[in-house]
């Protein structure tokens, strides 16, 4: 039975992208499946990927903070800087309704998404890079993802940022330091290992469920409104996407970093915790619904896209090595 559990962990991780958007399709169809998905639920939900992520983290993860603080320093500025900024522009470009350019906007603060890890290592970037970025974001984003927002936001809808920051204190900060407290005294004990391993496969279920609930919240409006909304909507997160990567990879280009640390760079501020913006869209505006449909295509796009690039940045490597 437990290596059914690790085989389908490593499938969950490795497909995700595919589970994802096969949860989304599906909740389409049957929206009250993920009804239940909604409020506290979805915060807990978020908070138990949050927990996966602090039983991978060790102690020398978190000295790469210290060991490295000019790379994690332009690191956190490109992040919170350059999806910020992109996401205003691209409100403005495209005309967006208040309830879409919350979504985008937010997405745009939240801090990098937890398997950029997994993306760096597949295109052979900085892995220890990687990870000092996704702790310096995590641990920046209570109190810089509250303070953007107003920047940006702040128009739209009166932002509660001390709401928004104890949110994510809740949500973020204390389930990563209770995995890495778990795993700094249990690491030692045989059955740690096999917990770990089943976490990456958890860590995908987690995610699903959000996308399910995003989707059976906002399956009327889509329904009403058609092909257009989602496909307008896509265009806007595809493009929010696709400039980080793109200006990731400059800002390390202007920092002189070498190849691998350039990749990493690209894919920490290209892929954002969308998972963190679909429960603070749903908690801090649900009075605009649609808010969270940014937030919910960024999951499965981020993951698609990240895939993609990792895949195009290795067969440069390889194509460089034979030439």
């Amino acid at each position: 039975m437990l290596k059914i559990m690790q085989l389908s962990s490593r499938w969950l991780a490795k497909n995700a992208s595919l589970f994802i958007i096969a949860v989304a399709v599906f909740t389409f169809f049957l929206p009250d499946v993920f009804g239940w998905v909604r409020g506290n639920t979805q915060t807990v939900i978020l908070g138990m990927i949050m927990l996966t992520m602090g039983l991978t983290l060790t102690t020398k993860d978190f000295k790469i903070l210290a060991q490295r603080p000019w790379d994690i320093l332009i690191g956190a500025c490109a992040q919170f800087l350059i999806m910020p900024c992109v996401a205003w522009l691209l409100v403005r470009v495209f005309h967006l309704e208040p309830a879409l350019a919350l979504g985008i906007l937010l997405v745009g603060c939240c801090p990098g998404g937890v398997s950029s890890n997994i993306m760096s290592y597949l295109c052979h970037g900085d892995v220890a890079f990687s990870v000092g970025m996704t702790c310096a974001s995590t641990l920046l984003a209570p109190v810089m993802t509250p303070l953007l927002m107003e920047l940006t936001a702040g128009a739209i809808i009166e932002i509660d940022t001390i709401g928004m920051f104890l949110n994510i204190l809740i949500v973020t900060i204390i389930p990563v330091g209770i995995g890495c407290f778990l795993n700094y005294n249990f690491s030692h004990k045989e059955s740690f290992p096999v917990i770990q391993s089943l976490m990456p496969g958890m860590s995908v279920i987690c995610l699903a469920c959000i996308v399910g609930g995003v989707i059976s919240t906002v399956h009327d409006a889509l329904i009403a409104r058609g092909l257009l909304l989602f496909v307008w909507t896509f265009a806007v997160v595809f493009c929010h996407n696709s400039l980080g990567y793109l200006l990731g990879w400059m800002s390390g280009k202007l920092a002189g970093f070498n190849t691998a640390k350039k990749r990493t760079i690209s894919i920490e501020v290209g892929m954002q915790n969308a998972g963190l913006a679909t429960v603070l869209a749903g908690t801090f505006f649900a009075a605009q619904p649609l808010s969270v449909l940014p937030c919910a295509i960024s999951c499965a796009w981020h993951s698609i896209s990240g895939t993609i690039l990792a895949g195009l940045f290795l067969s440069h490597s390889s194509a460089a090595t034979s030439a």
